[in-house]
């Protein structure tokens, strides 16, 4: 058996939670560097709410892209008819309806759903 020491359980404590902001602090500088890449991006909270909320993920994406149903439409090559059928949750649309979407707003498949 290895070599123990016995510490205040204060100091332990306060030990775990420095190793958990030195975590945090490298999962910091790894989405800092993601993003100053082009790897990734900001996201508002606006838009995590408004998804959280219940709204369609691609209404808000696409709005936050700043694109019409239209423009979106003739850039994936999509039906804005679909789009629209989608974004009102009336229809969920395939996986390479979805991936062609996620394409155009440069994000994953995943944001979508």
């Amino acid at each position: 058996m290895g070599e123990m020491v016995t510490i205040p359980v204060e100091e332990y404590i306060a030990l775990q939670e420095a190793a958990e902001d030195l975590a945090d602090l490298r999962a910091s500088e790894r989405v800092k560097a993601a993003v100053e890449h082009g790897d990734d991006e900001y996201v508002p909270a606006e838009l995590v709410n408004r998804i959280l909320a219940g709204e369609s993920p691609l209404r808000v994406w696409r709005e936050y892209r700043g694109l019409t149903q239209v423009a979106l439409s003739e850039a994936a090559g999509i039906n804005r008819t679909q789009i629209a059928q989608i974004e009102s949750k009336k229809q969920v649309g395939s996986v390479q309806t979805l991936k062609s979407l996620a394409e155009q707003l440069g994000i994953t498949v995943d944001d979508l759903i």
